[in-house]
């Protein structure tokens, strides 16, 4: 199916859906902020895609608190969950948002934007200046109309907010008493992805390049690119990682998500190699990721891993 096709069903099956589930009359449930640094705060969303039963929600928003202000990065899926942020912050300063990081177009991660800029009109919106083309040229409606599709029209009043501000690899940004240095990684989740680290907390916030506990989708991205995003990660040396989805750790979670990558593009290569197409491969592949069997999202995601390994590895050897 063509991605037109696949955006057409979306905004289809969206217009169909019966406007039951409405976040009005149900916000988003509150998630806790979780400090991991002295002035850093991640809210860990529930792992799994989004649906009626998570409301949504089930990215890792984090903020921190600068002398001037707070600056948030990836307010969540919708409206809603970027109401539920802005709860949770108001345990823990009075002090308005002023900045607001997008780690890449997948829109769970910055449709929350609109609460902010409803709470918050002065907020500065930063992200790759690639995610923000691609929210302008269609990306922003096909993530409002899948969203609204996956949660039953939850997120039905959820708008588009796109970044304005772009931001470039190894820019450092002085906020407050804070500097956040920014890595954008060359082909890796999404093609649209920053990492941002906070650099008096030694905390990092990866996005979705990478996962803990957790195995997603990785159709806009390649697994050498994702791997590299994973070691650059760890060059850095900081106390905290937050991943995109799963709990906040050390530098031990991106190892094991570059082991997770690594191994299956290897064990996809040895049987590309030796003649396997991607469906006959499976069984053999599968046996070489038995430790991360047990993970959400690993039988999802596994034959369609396999798939775009073997695509990325034709593409090489073009």
């Amino acid at each position: 199916m063509t991605r037109f096709k696949q955006l057409a069903y979306t905004l289809i099956a969206a217009l169909l859906l019966p406007a039951s589930s409405y976040a009005d009359d149900n916000p988003v449930r509150d998630y806790p902020a979780q400090k991991i640094a002295a002035h850093t705060y991640v809210i860990h969303g529930p792992l799994g895609q989004p649906s009626v039963e998570n409301q949504g929600f089930m990215n890792n928003p984090g903020f921190v608190i600068t002398k001037d202000g707070v600056v948030v990065i990836d307010p969540g899926s919708s409206l809603e969950a970027g109401r539920m942020v802005l709860r949770q912050i108001a345990k823990h300063t009075s002090l308005p948002v002023i900045d607001v990081f997008d780690t890449h177009i997948h829109g769970d991660h910055w449709l929350g934007n609109q609460a902010i800029i409803e709470a918050y009109p002065n907020a500065k919106l930063l992200a790759h200046p690639q995610m923000i083309r691609e929210a302008q040229e269609g990306g922003a409606a096909t993530w409002i109309a899948q969203m609204n599709t996956l949660t039953n029209n939850y997120t039905a009043s959820t708008q588009a907010v796109i970044p304005t501000i772009p931001v470039v690899d190894e820019q450092s940004i002085q906020i407050g008493d804070m500097h956040f240095h920014i890595y954008a990684p060359e082909n890796a989740h999404s093609g649209t992805d920053i990492m941002i680290e906070v650099v008096e907390e030694s905390v990092l916030f990866t996005g979705d390049n990478v996962l803990n506990n957790y195995i997603g989708r990785l159709d806009d991205g390649t697994f050498k690119g994702s791997i590299a995003a994973c070691n650059r990660a760890i060059g850095l040396h900081d106390k905290h990682y937050v991943p995109g989805h799963g709990q906040t750790g050390s530098v031990a979670i991106v190892r094991r998500y570059r082991d997770y990558l690594s191994t299956l593009y290897a064990a996809v290569k040895e049987q590309y190699d030796a003649g396997k197409s991607d469906f006959e491969m499976k069984d053999a592949v599968a046996a070489k990721l038995q430790k991360f069997r047990n993970l959400p999202g690993f039988t999802e995601q596994l034959g369609k891993h396999i798939s775009l390994a073997v695509l990325e590895i034709e593409a090489n050897q073009q």
